[in-house]
């Protein structure tokens, strides 16, 4: 079962406020934040020019949000340095969106922003 069209309209718009708000004006030429959507799947990233060649950007993965449309659950999942994911196990899965990405936000275990 596919991401409801309300659900990810919802979740963009406060992935979106996000992302505006996360990086200072004065450095958005040296790094911005962004998402995508993969099926049920948002994937929050970071992204900084390569330092071979400041006119490339790379992507870093951050976090993962998933969701299950059969119990309509978002669960938390982190990247590790290959970007394999892994499930997060400090929050239990959520129906609401806000309190994993919170808990991205204050990153409790320094897991997602270092």
């Amino acid at each position: 079962m596919a991401l409801p069209n309300l659900v990810k309209l919802l979740v963009e718009k406060m992935l979106s406020a996000y992302c505006a708000k996360k990086v200072p004006l004065h450095f958005s030429d040296k790094l911005k934040i962004g998402f995508r959507f993969r099926g049920n799947n948002a994937t929050l990233f970071e992204s900084r020019p390569f330092y071979a060649d400041p006119q490339q950007w790379v992507e870093i993965v951050v976090a993962q949000f998933r969701f299950d449309a059969s119990t309509s659950l978002w669960t938390l999942y982190w990247p590790d340095r290959n970007s394999r994911w892994h499930y997060y196990v400090d929050i239990d899965p959520a129906k609401k969106f806000e309190k994993p990405l919170k808990e991205v936000d204050d990153d409790p275990t320094g897991i997602f922003w270092g």
